[in-house]
């Protein structure tokens, strides 16, 4: 193996670090009484701190008394990028509160809001710019409730604006948003991604007297990668839906920590094959994992149980497009490439040694709660 080979791969995989952990995103929850709007924006310390520089002594670490000495200034920053709009005006929205909060393993500053509306609310425009500007990839996860009735939706830069008729449903849109924001969800969680491409490798590839071999029809490869899918679409589909239901609760440190051991173990296995004919089975053990990761983005909206169908559905949807796509991709060039010294040696073997170094550090980084490389 060569050794440049593998610091390059390395140093290609060093900036995924960041975004293998929980992505940008704050939770907007609006309770419509009138003409009167009470709610509540939790927003992430660390995007905060990105936007005003809340770490003042630099440390790492953010304290209730650098929060609290730039309550008006988060309070400024935040409300200068939320609109609320009745039908003709925009309501008067001010922060009544201030307090701090968590999700997951995160901090988030908490804003507790009151807007007052001159028009009667039929309609509710929401225009929300929280950090677009400093991250692209930033979302808003909005919870707007009316009379007992719920509905969600995902806010970003493509639907920064978005009408609520409050007269009837938003069910279609609600759904909608759900199926773009779980492709985003699969395409930037490379955790998710490197653990399916570890599994995948092999599958243009067998196993004959100790060492790879290109396998012969591309429909055998297909097939055995469409058990691997298969089995881990079924598992993170099943325990996404038990998490988002409240069904079953796993700690979301434990979580993240045996989601980077999935990656590492699925990576080692091409190095020395432990389970070769059985990465489907692997695939659905650890997908079952995979699924309580991918069900925190939900749980943190706290919709009743009668309100989760559409955002359920739509994001698991979502995840499965963006997983099939990233399939359709990979697969016919694996291929093309399985016979290769390129692909045998630098893709699977030096590919896999940089796959699992990486996954070695989030594991850590989790585990112990640390910071080492993002």
């Amino acid at each position: 193996m060569n050794p440049l080979l593998l610091l390059s791969l390395l140093l290609s995989l060093w900036s995924m670090t960041a975004q293998a952990h929980k992505a940008s995103d704050s939770y907007l929850h609006l309770r419509l009484d009138g003409d009167t709007i009470n709610g509540q924006w939790d927003i992430a310390l660390r995007d905060l701190d990105y936007a005003l520089g809340l770490d003042t002594n630099q440390d790492g670490a953010i304290t209730w008394g650098e929060v609290r000495t730039r309550h008006a200034d988060i309070a400024a920053y935040a409300l200068a990028r939320l609109s609320l709009r009745g039908e003709q005006n925009a309501c008067v929205t001010a922060v009544t509160d201030n307090l701090i909060d968590r999700h997951g393993e995160e901090s988030y500053a908490v804003l507790r809001l009151r807007g007052e509306c001159r028009d009667s609310l039929h309609v509710l425009t929401v225009d929300y710019r929280l950090l677009f500007d400093l991250d692209p990839q930033h979302r808003g996860l909005l919870r707007l409730e009316q009379n007992g009735r719920i509905s969600s939706a995902v806010l970003s830069p493509q639907a920064a604006v978005q009408h609520f008729n409050l007269a009837a449903g938003n069910f279609w849109r609600d759904g909608l948003g759900y199926i773009t924001y779980g492709m985003e969800h699969i395409w930037l969680g490379y955790d998710h991604i490197l653990f399916l491409i570890a599994l995948l490798l092999p599958a243009v590839l067998r196993r004959e007297a100790g060492r790879w071999v290109a396998v012969m029809d591309f429909r055998g490869a297909l097939i055995d990668t469409a058990k691997i899918v298969t089995a881990f679409t079924l598992a993170h589909s099943l325990t996404l839906t038990l998490a988002a239901l409240d069904i079953v609760k796993l700690p979301s440190r434990l979580v993240e920590s045996l989601i980077a051991l999935s990656v590492m173990i699925a990576a080692f296995n091409n190095i020395q094959p432990l389970f070769h004919r059985w990465r489907a089975v692997v695939a659905f053990g650890f997908g079952l994992i995979h699924g309580f990761g991918f069900a925190a983005v939900l749980a943190d909206l706290n919709l009743q149980k009668e309100a989760l169908a559409w955002p359920l559905l739509g994001f698991n949807l979502g995840v499965e497009v963006g997983q099939l796509a990233i399939v359709l991709v990979f697969l016919p060039l694996a291929f093309l490439l399985r016979d290769s010294w390129f692909y045998q040696r630098t893709l699977l073997r030096v590919g896999s040694y940089a796959i699992a170094a990486l996954a070695g550090v989030w594991l850590l980084e989790r585990a112990q709660n640390l910071q080492l490389l993002s």
